[in-house]
């Protein structure tokens, strides 16, 4: 799958919102948006009106940015998420969010959904009991998610784990601070994601 690897501050620009791709960076004043909050390129000051087509547009980039994901596997779960019962811009954050990586970073063990989803590549994290290296595993309740055994003593989960120690965790997980483990008490809901998506706009766009 190809991936997006231009300097990622100018994807929040282009956004116009924080998308939180840089980790700590993206608390602090160095964020692109606090100094500079309009898109990049020359003409970037002067934002054109968009199109109805343009804003659903927006909408479905910005929240591929957000996750990580390429187009098609993006399409892939929008068709998953048209075939469950439900609402279906709800049920495609609800598929988003349980991305192995994306748990991994709610948990706190990665600064940033790049960096958890690197650590999962890398096999630093096991499911019940048994490894796990593709960033794309959806994972269901009751799942329980940890840090290998051999792996505990890694330098960079140690460290994210102590730096988000009093992060706040989503109320659909349970974490473990002592045995670096979280658990799936029940999928997100979309009270439980804090980005500002207009999901119905991917779905206008997808439905024409």
């Amino acid at each position: 799958m190809s991936r997006y690897k231009d300097a990622q501050c100018r994807v929040c620009r282009r956004e116009g919102c924080k998308l939180f791709l840089k980790g700590d960076r993206c608390y602090t004043d160095k964020c692109s948006i606090s100094r500079r909050n309009y898109a990049p390129g020359d003409h970037g000051q002067k934002r054109a009106k968009l199109s109805e087509y343009g804003t659903q547009l927006r909408e479905k980039q910005k929240t591929k940015a957000y996750y990580g994901v390429g187009e098609r596997q993006f399409r892939k779960y929008f068709e998953m998420a048209s075939n469950k019962k439900g609402v279906t811009g709800e049920n495609l954050l609800q598929i988003l969010e349980s991305r192995l990586d994306n748990v991994v970073y709610r948990l706190g063990y990665g600064v940033s959904r790049a960096e958890a989803r690197q650590m999962v590549n890398h096999g630093q994290f096991e499911v019940n009991g048994k490894k796990v290296n593709i960033p794309s595993y959806l994972i269901k309740v009751g799942d329980v998610i940890t840090v290998r055994e051999i792996k505990k003593d890694n330098s960079t989960i140690k460290a994210n784990a102590e730096a988000n120690e009093k992060r706040p965790v989503p109320a659909w997980l349970e974490k473990d601070s002592k045995k670096i483990s979280g658990k799936v008490i029940r999928l997100a809901a979309r009270e439980d994601i804090e980005i500002p998506i207009e999901e119905h706009l991917i779905v206008e766009l997808y439905s024409k």
